[in-house]
């Protein structure tokens, strides 16, 4: 039990920070750099692919011995594409505003890397538990970092996170934030800074484990 308790703890620890789909894997760029320039959008942006991430994996995993080999790219299209769609009308139905600020970004996740790479790497060939383990661990992930990306936009091109201001008044903002280019260039750093502190954590373990 306690080994099965650890291997599902470092599923999940692996997807949030070791192989991080956006600053480890490099993955998902698209709706990462584009839904961004504030923290509402980052953290709405991540939870609904979370979501997809999670129901996916878990029916990937559920259908895994009925789905044949040779049709498994097309079905994995298909269940993916119906848990964006029934996300994408939840977030019409209750959050029409968000859903006209997130716009095409939504129905995109159907091609989004992250999940189908999950399924085809991940959840087609565990158990259930582990597969939405996987998808939580990555979920959280995907949203930790278009949340941490967003913020840190939003902070410089306009003073607030969350619409709550934490620069003066006075601060001018710095425009460059609020389009592509800025994006590339925060994510860019970010990449940068999570990468060195992974590596130190990595060395540091590696020689605690030879002393």
């Amino acid at each position: 039990m306690s080994d099965s308790k650890g291997s599902l703890k470092s599923t999940f620890w692996n997807g949030v920070i070791p192989e991080n789909p956006v600053f480890r894997l490099v993955l998902g760029m698209c709706p990462t750099l584009a839904v961004t320039k504030n923290a509402v959008q980052g953290v709405s942006m991540g939870i609904a692919a979370m979501a997809v991430l999670v129901f996916s994996n878990l029916f990937v995993s559920l259908l895994r011995n009925i789905i044949q080999e040779k049709i498994r790219i097309p079905a994995f299209i298909v269940i993916i594409a119906s848990f964006v769609t029934i996300v994408q009308l939840t977030i019409k139905a209750f959050l029409p505003s968000l859903d006209e600020s997130l716009g095409i970004y939504i129905p995109l996740i159907v091609v989004n890397c992250i999940i189908f790479a999950r399924a085809e790497a991940y959840a087609f060939h565990h158990p259930p538990l582990h597969a939405i383990t996987d998808g939580l661990g990555m979920g959280v992930g995907f949203t930790f970092a278009t949340t941490l990306l967003a913020s840190i936009r939003e902070l410089l091109s306009h003073g607030t996170v969350f619409g709550v201001r934490l620069f003066p008044e006075t601060f001018p903002g710095i425009s460059i934030f609020d389009k592509a280019p800025g994006g590339f260039i925060v994510l860019g750093l970010l990449i940068i800074a999570v990468n060195m502190v992974t590596g130190y954590i990595h060395k540091r373990n590696l020689l605690k484990a030879e002393g």
